[in-house]
């Protein structure tokens, strides 16, 4: 899963990737800093915390890549 979310405050998109087959899970933010993660849970943890869908000039694209970490999290754990 890979997702590019236009930041209000940034020219550059973040990016989200959640390979769980290839245990990658990282972060590009707004100013090309970045996050690595070693387990998707992780990684949302650090999104609800860190991020707020009104930061995001697509709201609804923002809550689809949360919902589809959230799933990608509860097979992890499954």
């Amino acid at each position: 899963m890979e997702f590019e979310l236009k930041n209000k405050n940034g020219a550059i998109p973040c990016l989200v990737v959640a390979d769980y087959d290839n245990g990658r899970f990282m972060i590009r933010e707004e100013d090309t800093s970045g996050e690595i993660f070693n387990d998707p849970t992780t990684m949302l943890s650090w999104i609800e915390k860190n991020w707020n869908s009104k930061d995001f000039e697509d709201e609804m694209l923002y809550s689809k890549m949360v919902a589809s970490l959230e799933q990608i999290a509860h097979e992890e754990s499954t």
